[in-house]
């Protein structure tokens, strides 16, 4: 017993931690199952590592933001027949990333863009890679408030950091000029260090001069965007509809507040 609390104790000294909380029952399965001593210590740091692994993921997806944890698993590719589903899994290998390419996903409200876009940002995570996920118009009302107050080179460093972000619902709102010129900086950059951006959007390329108010901006930042990019277009009916439909909430017509409230939560 000595001999074992001091092994317990040099554990914890080691910041093993998993380890030594689970020397006991370890030990006890080892003496069960007569397995030699290598055996018994590959089994109990297997243990230690996987927790660890489990604290980084947690760790990782919790500075991520995301506003929900969703899988590609989870994706109903019968529901919408118009993602290309090769595709989506090809970019799940995540060579995107290592190659410093974007995605842009383009569809109506609740179609699954944002699902798509977190569960790419998840794998992304499972990888090993930095990942953070913003809202557009949080996102650019950052950076225009940082560029009024000029720290916006100090604030951008938040928005470079990581080697995906994910900027979503682009377009849902029309933004300043003085946004539009910062996010073109940030993606200006972004290109330079050829890191990746996941980015949503409910509005075709040729309405983003529109969007950010200024047309050659957007041009500029297409061109950046758009020059080693992945770009899912999905054409289906909302996932927030089909199941209020289901409800039996209404009959075949979206109500008018439906229409123009800006695509949130789990369904994008």
């Amino acid at each position: 017993m000595i001999a074992l609390e001091q092994a317990r104790l040099h554990l914890e000294q080691l910041g093993l931690t998993q380890s030594a909380a689970m020397l006991d029952s370890r030990l006890q399965h080892a003496t069960q199952k007569e397995l030699p001593y290598v055996e018994f210590l590959v089994d109990l740091l297997r243990v230690e590592v996987a927790a660890r692994r489990e604290r980084y993921l947690k760790a990782r997806t919790r500075l991520a933001h995301f506003p929900f944890h969703r899988t590609l698993e989870q994706f109903d590719f019968s529901f919408q027949p118009s993602v290309d589903e090769r595709l989506v899994h090809e970019l799940a290998t995540l060579s995107f990333v290592t190659d410093g390419a974007n995605v842009i996903l383009l569809g109506p409200p609740g179609v699954g863009k944002t699902h798509l876009a977190v569960a790419l940002g998840v794998k992304a995570i499972e990888a090993g890679f930095g990942v953070y996920f913003v809202r557009a118009h949080q996102l650019l009302e950052d950076l225009r408030q940082a560029q009024a107050e000029h720290r916006l080179e100090r604030r951008m460093r938040v928005y470079l950091a990581p080697k995906v972000l994910i900027i979503d619902e682009f377009g849902v709102w029309p933004y300043e000029r003085t946004a539009a010129t910062a996010l073109f900086a940030l993606v200006s950059a972004r290109y330079e260090k050829g890191a990746s951006v996941i980015l949503t959007s409910n509005k075709p390329f040729a309405e983003w001069g529109e969007v950010l108010g200024d047309a050659v901006v957007a041009t500029a930042i297409l061109d950046r965007l758009l020059h080693h990019c992945h770009v899912l277009n999905i054409r289906g009916e909302s996932y927030r509809l089909r199941e209020k439909k289901r409800a039996g909430l209404f009959g075949g017509l979206l109500p008018p507040q439906e229409v123009m409230k800006p695509p949130t939560g789990s369904g994008d």
